[in-house]
């Protein structure tokens, strides 16, 4: 079958590689070659449109249409779209079956983590599962959240525990369970005039200067920013990123600015910061597990298991 798709998209017999579907399938979904480049690949624009070229050269048929910096697909294009689609599923579906054929014999199970959120659960989840498969090792990976959608994607970790701000964030195309919500809070220092109100409004939270974590490595946070200011008029203004939150409350609480945070925050933080309600509420963010769609291997079924008990366990966390 994997040969009858090569055939069908004319990849047998040419110089056409995997690296030249992927830019093209980018390309096509963007709808835009620096997008695609900055947002998909994290290569250079030139390196995708060389690709491009290069592609439609080999197949001698015209796959885009040029309209200033936006690309449309031709005719040929959306046809050659499906095929090349189906050829990277096929080509990622093998690679999946090679190491769970592998891994058959489950001895280590990578798990990737959100540190913020998770703490609460991580711990129960991993007393539970150890006492259930004690022959498997698992191995946590505090990642970014893009850190961990490629890895679930690429097989380097078989479920993650996660937050998911934005429906369309990169979480989108998972099996994605919801164990909890948590409410969204703004963080100032202790001797913060916000510290004494019950709650702050938007509008006047986004006059504050505030701390953040690291576009590079949580673009998923600066989106959510975006979102979350969507109606102020004046957006709030970044002026400082770290890589991680425990960095981000201590810049807060010597008082470089104010931050969003999640309320699960309060229960680790005592009174290094204060966490103030703001108006109009925000949705809440869900936070879950997540793994690659389709079957999951029997350590990642019984991790999923016991992660949703020790949700379910924790009463003061439960989904509100």
């Amino acid at each position: 079958m994997f040969l009858v798709y090569l055939c069908r998209a004319g990849i047998v017999g040419s110089t056409v590689e995997l690296r030249h579907l992927r830019y093209f399938v980018a390309v096509a979904e963007a709808e835009n070659v620096l997008r695609a480049a900055t947002q998909k690949l994290h290569v250079s624009q030139p390196a995708v449109s060389r690709q491009i070229r290069d592609l439609e050269d080999e197949l001698d048929v015209q796959l885009f249409e040029r309209t200033g910096k936006a690309v449309n697909l031709t005719d040929a294009g959306r046809v050659f779209l499906r095929e090349a689609r189906a050829v990277l599923e096929r080509t990622n579906e093998a690679v999946r079956n090679v190491r769970d054929f592998a891994q058959a014999g489950e001895t280590e199970l990578h798990v990737g983590y959100a540190p913020t959120l998770s703490g609460h659960i991580l711990s129960a989840t991993m007393r539970a599962f150890q006492k259930a498969m004690p022959n498997v090792h698992v191995k946590l990976h505090d990642w970014s959240s893009e850190e961990i959608a490629v890895g679930l994607r690429d097989g380097r970790l078989k479920v993650a525990l996660i937050a998911r701000a934005l429906e369309r964030g990169p979480f989108r195309d998972f099996r994605f369970e919801e164990l909890l919500r948590e409410h969204v809070r703004l963080a100032v220092p202790p001797n913060h005039p916000f510290a004494r109100r019950r709650s702050v409004s938007l509008a006047d939270a986004a006059q504050e200067l505030f701390v953040g974590l690291t576009r590079e490595d949580f673009p998923d946070y600066h989106r959510y920013l975006a979102s979350l200011f969507a109606s102020v008029k004046n957006k709030p203004r970044v002026i400082e990123e770290h890589d991680g939150m425990t960095s981000v409350v201590s810049a807060v609480e010597a008082g470089t600015g104010v931050a969003v945070a999640v309320e699960a925050l309060g229960y680790t933080l005592g009174n290094r910061v204060k966490l103030v309600r703001l108006t109009p509420e925000p949705k809440p963010i869900s936070f879950g597990i997540a793994a690659r769609k389709g079957r999951l291997t029997p350590a990642t079924e019984k991790f999923w298991q016991c992660a949703r008990d020790a949700a379910a366990s924790i009463g003061v966390f439960s989904k509100k």
